[in-house]
């Protein structure tokens, strides 16, 4: 049977039909509930009372649930808040007031009034009005069920979890042991903008990124991330105890962003959870937990939720750095320092479909199947990620156009040079308008990002940002021509085949490779990144390999690749690593 679209059972509906039979006033039908559940404004109006009393008298047939995507929607099952609260409990977290911003179904409400017999108030609050009423209607069945257990005063809020006051809950039990517990919603904001949906909060650049690196993509972050950081604002003073499931990403975030916020938790733990056995996506989650009131940590502790005896992991802040393993790091951090080359990143165009192209033997054919014929002059070769798995590339797979050398380059000479290029983008120029980032607002027709003077260095080393591989390749012109990147690669320039090689022999050394697999998280959405590929410093690099050592590394190269390397510009290669600084790399070859 449902009522306001939430799921209520016989025994629920006979109960409320017995004790509001000669009621006719919400407001007394209130206090009836009140008195005997001590759940808080069951009826906000005589109109959701007269809609109730009307619905619990006839059975209704029960009918799906419809799809929640809007709100990020993973319900914690019954039996995993109940382990959750357990293990809470053995932890000897006793609270008074218990907190839950994002209530779904009421599982956690459940989960506390079976466990924590001594909780004075349980405050919670949900957008969904269906799932406000389930909760209630949960929490009735529980006392029907379960009739000697205490019973806390309980508030079920229908309220945007962005809108709720939650600063004054903690002000007003300021000296009592609280519980801040609960599943936000695993999704981003630019998700949730995407489906118009209205659980968002106010528009801000609450990491206060650059415009650039907001309008990239930065600027998108997990809603259970600001959840998160909206109840340590509000609680991180009051004496307790915070426990979420989100995602991995948002611990680490979470984590990242300590050293900068010093919040005042501590102990903190991750406890690990199967998710596809508990809500049958595939998504890294976890448990995290942390104490309130305290002297800041940065650093966390890994656990698996289901043997939570022994810790596998420590990751966090050590000695100003961000490390995904504590003991990997301190037997690899020599290395840690900043590259004297600046790592950048690939072509970003947003439009596969016109941008990249595969070569025919009369022109080229596009994503959309299409045969065009191009001027060669802007038609470069073009690897994407999954190309980037040989040590040494010299081939492409696909093509795209490069309508600029720098950003913001004007586009219009293209008209006039390049004829059938122009016809081409011109064609598809509505495809171009609607693109959605607004990097490509008030620029040039048919701009592409992520383009300069390094975009032209004929060799370069080469990593995907998205796989795991740990090994950088080197990438030959093709065709004449240097070969491009998409915006998932990262990558340095070069002009000359000795320099690129020697970098590349040094990056993908064991030291190297423990480095990164020191301060990387496997995941990750982008296992590498460039503030990651920024913090290898060749220069220290370099006392780990001996001559010797480069010149095997060379000689196999040279074998497998017929190449005539030699090590003779070693020592210039050298002085140029301790001469260079970021701003000056794009001259020094």
């Amino acid at each position: 049977m449902k009522v306001f679209d939430a799921n209520i059972t016989n025994q629920v509906s006979r109960l409320l039909n017995k004790i509001f039979k000669n009621i006719t006033s919400y407001q007394i039908a209130n206090s009836e509930i009140f008195e005997v559940f001590r759940i808080k404004e069951l009826f906000i109006n005589q109109e959701e009372y007269d809609f109730l009393l009307q619905k619990i008298s006839i059975i209704q047939t029960t009918v799906g649930e419809q799809d929640r995507p809007e709100y990020g929607d993973f319900q914690t099952n019954q039996v995993l808040a109940n382990s959750i609260a357990t293990f809470l409990k053995k932890q000897k977290i006793n609270p008074k007031i218990i907190i839950e911003p994002t209530c779904g179904k009421g599982s956690f409400v459940l989960a506390a009034l079976e466990v924590f017999p001594s909780a004075e108030k349980i405050i919670c609050v949900e957008i969904y009005k269906p799932y406000v009423w389930e909760t209630k209607f949960s929490v009735i069945q529980f006392y029907i069920d379960n009739p000697l257990e205490k019973k806390p005063v309980i508030e079920v809020n229908h309220f945007n979890v962005f809108d709720f006051d939650f600063e004054n809950i903690a002000k007003e039990n300021q000296k009592k042991e609280i519980l801040i517990i609960g599943n936000p919603p695993w999704v981003t904001n630019s998700k949730l903008s995407s489906l118009e949906s209205t659980n968002l909060p106010k528009k801000s650049n609450f990491k206060n990124h650059n415009g650039f690196d907001a309008m990239t993509g930065k600027g998108n972050f997990d809603i259970g991330e600001y959840i998160t950081l909206m109840m340590f604002d509000a609680f991180q003073n009051t004496k307790g105890t915070f426990a979420f499931l989100v995602k991995n990403t948002v611990i680490k975030n979470v984590i990242y962003d300590q050293k900068q916020r010093n919040y005042n938790i501590s102990d903190l733990q991750k406890f690990k959870i199967d998710s596809k056995k508990e809500f049958a996506v595939s998504v890294d989650a976890s448990l995290f937990l942390c104490k309130l009131n305290k002297k800041p940590d940065f650093t966390c502790t890994e656990f698996d939720f289901y043997n939570h005896e022994k810790s596998f992991n420590q990751f966090g802040w050590v000695n100003g750095k961000f490390v995904s393993s504590m003991e990997l790091y301190l037997d690899s951090n020599e290395i840690d320092g900043i590259c004297p080359f600046e790592w950048r990143q690939g072509i970003k165009h947003d439009l596969s479909s016109i941008m990249e192209l595969e070569k025919t033997s009369n022109g080229f054919i596009n994503g959309l199947n299409q045969n065009v014929k191009l001027e060669d002059d802007l038609v470069y070769g073009f690897l994407k990620s999954s190309d980037l798995k040989s040590q040494v590339i010299d081939q492409a797979r696909k093509y795209t156009i490069v309508t600029q050398k720098k950003i913001g380059q004007d586009t219009t000479f293209i008209k006039k040079r390049y004829p059938n290029i122009h016809s081409y983008l011109h064609e598809n120029k509505t495809l171009f308008a609607n693109r959605k980032s607004s990097i490509y607002s008030n620029k040039p027709e048919y701009s592409i990002f992520g383009v300069g003077d390094y975009s032209f260095f004929p060799f370069k080393i080469a990593i995907s940002g998205l796989y795991k591989t740990f090994s950088f390749s080197l990438v030959m012109p093709h065709e004449g021509k240097p070969i491009m990147l998409d915006d998932t690669c990262y990558f340095i320039g070069f002009n000359d085949i000795e320099s690129a090689t020697y970098t590349l022999i040094l990056l993908n050394s064991q030291t190297t490779k423990a480095f990164l697999q020191a301060i990387t998280f496997s995941d990750a959405k982008r296992t590498f990144t460039k503030s990651v590929l920024m913090r290898i410093d060749l220069l220290k690099l370099v006392s780990k390999l001996s001559k010797k050592e480069i010149q095997k590394e060379l000689k196999q190269l040279n074998e497998r690749f017929n190449f005539k390397i030699t090590i003779d510009k070693w020592e210039k290669y050298l002085e140029t690593i301790k001469n260079s600084s970021n701003s000056e790399h794009e001259s020094l070859f």
